[in-house]
């Protein structure tokens, strides 16, 4: 029997558990994004994805941290919009009003991150969503220092740390998800560092880092990392089957096609899944997503898109993509890390986890957008891909004295296997492919 649709015409499927807002109640946050006030919702302190109403009027806002997706629906007394953080909650609700056959991927529309979504609920035809951006760090703010920023941006990140670990009980053990590289060795140092500073027991932490048959370049890089530093002791190699692995299972579980996001999404859902096998209780997970996207770490030749001016010249483009406004822009997917960080979200909700990645969190994104990296790097590739390794490791130093080692950059998906190619295809087309299996799947 169909669902009765409530009188405010909104299902709100979002679990309010899995907003962090640290000024304010979740309620009185709900309250400032359905005011409708930008500059009120920046002033909500944490990460959040929140649903409130004027009238017909439905408001909207997430930060990256958060995944936020909704759908409008046709009623036969009215539209009805449904919001969820999943394309398949939203698909299982319409079956569950008998409305299954409006349903189709293309349909649903993500929250951009850092934006005030406004939906009118006034019936045919849906009039489009305006957006109004709420979070707009200052460009160019910090001084050109590497070892200044450094201290600036890393002490926000451990600001990050610390606070998440005020809800974590004190009795629970806590994992990172760790390559040796920069972002997961900065996050692993800075949480060592505070469970230290705490008075807590660093036995409760472990650095958690993906084999695939038997280990690739990562294993032997964290070994490296924490060897340095005498911590050996804290890491966990984490093996998994590469026959476990397989795309159409990443695809499902991120609700996207992108192949490096697949690819990365499919490593992540496998440690999780790892993890998870081994200690079926644990909790608690770090990991350091959005660091290469706050310090415009990622190799420009790759992408036809970019320039280094492009890349330099616009805001927190890694971030949010081309902006709201522009022609690429995805309704369907936001752009950039806004869209992307269902690769870390997802493997951790799915498998049980309680996750933080610190870098995407606003206070370490708006360090990150006020360094001046035009006068940094001069236009050049090299410094610009160097700048990072520089400044988290002096940040690293300032806020815990210690050294942090700095490798060559490698994602995820690269360094977790020894033959990462033979686990994943070449070509954008086959992710596609997948995708509508996966939907034709769930629809069969």
């Amino acid at each position: 029997m169909p669902r009765t649709v409530p009188l405010s015409r909104v299902i709100d499927l979002t679990d309010p558990a899995g907003n962090r807002v640290y000024n304010m109640t979740v309620d009185e946050a709900r309250a400032l994004v359905a005011a409708g006030d930008a500059d009120a919702v920046r002033r909500i302190d944490g990460e959040f994805a929140l649903v409130g109403q004027q009238g017909k009027s439905v408001l909207m806002a997430r930060t990256i941290g958060r995944l936020l997706r909704y759908f409008i629906a046709k009623f036969r007394d009215g539209p009805i919009l449904i919001v969820a953080d999943r394309i398949d909650a939203i698909r299982a609700e319409l079956d569950a009003h008998g409305l299954g056959d409006q349903f189709h991927p293309s349909y649903t529309r993500m929250v951009p991150a850092h934006h005030v979504v406004r939906i009118e609920l006034v019936g045919c035809p849906d009039p489009n969503p305006t957006y109004t951006r709420f979070f707009a760090p200052e460009r160019n703010s910090q001084p050109a220092d590497p070892a200044a920023i450094g201290e600036r941006y890393v002490g926000a990140a451990f600001a990050e740390i610390t606070r998440w670990l005020d809800r974590v009980p004190a009795h629970e053990p806590i994992g990172v998800c760790f390559s040796g590289g920069v972002d997961s060795g900065a996050v692993f140092l800075l949480t060592y560092h505070a469970l230290l500073t705490r008075g807590d027991s660093p036995a409760r932490l472990k650095a958690f880092t993906l084999a695939v048959d038997g280990g690739g370049p990562d294993l032997a890089q964290a070994r490296d990392f924490l060897g340095r530093l005498g911590l050996e002791l804290f890491l966990e190699p984490i093996p998994v089957r590469g026959a476990d692995i397989a795309i159409e299972d990443a695809v499902r579980v991120i609700e996207d096609y992108k192949p490096l996001d697949v690819q990365s999404g499919a490593m992540a859902l496998a440690l999780c899944r790892g993890v998870r096998a081994r200690y079926p209780e644990w909790r608690y997970l770090l990991d350091g997503d959005g660091g290469d996207e706050n310090l415009k770490d990622y190799p420009i030749e790759d992408n036809p898109e970019l320039t280094i001016r492009s890349v330099l010249n616009n805001l927190m483009l890694y971030q949010e993509g081309w902006g709201v406004g522009a022609i690429k822009h995805s309704l369907t997917y936001s752009g950039g890390q806004s869209r992307g960080y269902a690769r870390t979200y997802a493997p951790l909700a799915v498998t049980g986890f309680v996750g933080l990645s610190p870098f995407v969190c606003p206070a370490v994104i708006a360090v990150a957008e006020g360094i001046p990296f035009i006068e940094l790097t001069g236009w050049d590739h090299d410094r610009l891909y160097d700048l990072k390794g520089a400044v988290v490791a002096a940040g690293v130093k300032a806020v815990t004295g210690l050294e942090l080692p700095v490798f060559p950059k490698r994602r995820f998906q690269h360094g977790a296997a020894d033959r990462p190619a033979e686990l994943f295809p070449a070509g954008a087309a086959a992710y596609r492919r997948a995708y509508q299996r996966v939907y034709e799947a769930a629809g069969a």
